[in-house]
């Protein structure tokens, strides 16, 4: 009987060891990309410098919450909310302005900013086919703030781009207690980028897209005002990164082949925000900007592309009350325009490539979207000099 058992043991012994040797000789499975902002790969357009968080967060007052919903196999989508001030946006107004570059696309409350150059609400992006719960779901909440008990019109301004590739966008999964939720989690700090919240679900230059930002402080010289961007990324082109044909270096790009059924449709939502003490006219000739952020990209704004972007001034001097009878406001002269100008385009470009190298490959609906492989990236940008400092 002592033998069987110690044979018994050997065994177990033997198997064990032989099991962990096994173990210990499995090739270990490849980890994902770690994923680095746009300057990390030496990528740093333009001229001006970004803030300490290179965000839209920059510009004094300005709040982002996020929520993501990824729930089972099918629902990829999100809410980003984007708040002016830690005030009430109705009651205590900005000057705003839309711009449309394509309007292939759903922006509620668009055409009141247009008239009355103001924002009324914060600004909601999410799906396109969850636009109309989103904007009931803000007009409750806001409704519900203190002092809004005599109200009875508000203007939600809510934009969208279509994540149904690989979010069961049918489903329009959006509920009010998300979007809730991204209103009231809404802080100054650094802003979440890639496939987050309203990104969750989106492509952008067949690769996965999703939330962006970036900031530019102008000069002193130049007034020393803060410029913020954040981005939905959802469209296509050729993607081109500072000059360099990166898209097409990695095989991916509107009409390849010529044959290609991609044809860069898809959607982008760009927020500016800035503490200049900009009119509603030039925050639209501001929001006219992006588009020329967008191209350096590689958009060429394409049939089915929704492009659009918004733009407000925080500052104090052009806010408005809303029962006021007069407003005195002071803005910044015309000729004094054009380093806001640079700055915006700056931060668009740079903003998009957050959104890029930032995003993760992302499974849902059926599809996979990879992440943009920035390994294969750093070698297609060293050529052109580009690469980060050591």
């Amino acid at each position: 009987m002592m033998k069987i058992k110690s044979f018994a043991t050997f065994i177990l012994l033997t198997f064990g060891a032989a099991c962990t040797e096994a173990h210990a000789e499995q090739p270990s499975q490849p980890q994902p990309e770690p994923r680095v902002r746009a300057r990390e790969l030496g990528v740093a357009p333009g001229i001006f410098k970004p803030g300490t968080l290179n965000a839209i967060t920059e510009v004094a007052g300005v709040s982002v919450g996020q929520v993501s919903l990824v729930e089972g196999d099918s629902i990829r989508t999100g809410i980003t909310a984007i708040l002016p001030h830690a005030g009430n946006a109705y009651l205590e107004r900005v000057p705003a302005a839309v711009f449309v570059g394509n309007g292939y696309g759903k922006l509620i409350g668009s055409t009141q900013v247009g008239e009355l150059g103001e924002l009324e609400t914060p600004i909601l992006l999410t799906c396109t086919l969850c636009v109309w719960k989103a904007a009931d779901a803000m007009a409750e909440w806001m409704l519900g703030q203190p002092g809004m008990q005599d109200i009875r019109s508000i203007n939600p301004l809510v934009a969208e781009t279509n994540d149904g590739g690989l979010n069961d966008i049918r489903a329009r999964p959006v509920t009010a207690d998300a979007v809730r939720r991204a209103l009231e989690s809404a802080s100054s700090g650094p802003v979440a980028e890639g496939s987050v919240g309203a990104g969750t679900g989106t492509v952008a230059f067949g690769w996965k897209g999703g939330i962006g930002t970036s900031s530019r402080v102008l000069p002193a010289s130049q007034g020393g005002y803060t410029v913020g961007v954040l981005v939905q990324t959802n469209y296509g082109g050729v993607l081109t990164v500072l000059g360099a044909p990166v898209g097409q270096a990695l095989g991916r790009y509107a009409f390849k082949d010529d044959v290609s059924l991609e044809r860069g449709d898809g959607s982008v939502i760009v927020v500016i925000a800035t503490d200049a003490p900009l009119s509603d006219r030039n925050l639209r000739r501001v929001a006219a900007r992006a588009m020329m952020g967008l191209g350096r990209t590689g958009s060429s704004a394409s049939n089915g592309s929704g492009d659009y972007a918004i733009a407000f001034s925080t500052a104090k001097q052009v806010r408005r009350d809303w029962d006021a009878k007069q407003h005195a406001t002071t803005e910044l002269a015309n000729q004094e325009m054009s380093a806001v100008f640079e700055g915006t385009v700056e931060a668009v470009e740079e903003a998009v490539y957050n959104s890029l190298f930032m995003a993760t490959t992302v499974t849902g609906n059926g599809q996979t979207v990879e992440a943009i492989p920035l390994a294969r990236g750093r070698e297609v940008l060293a050529p052109h000099r580009i690469r980060a400092e050591k």
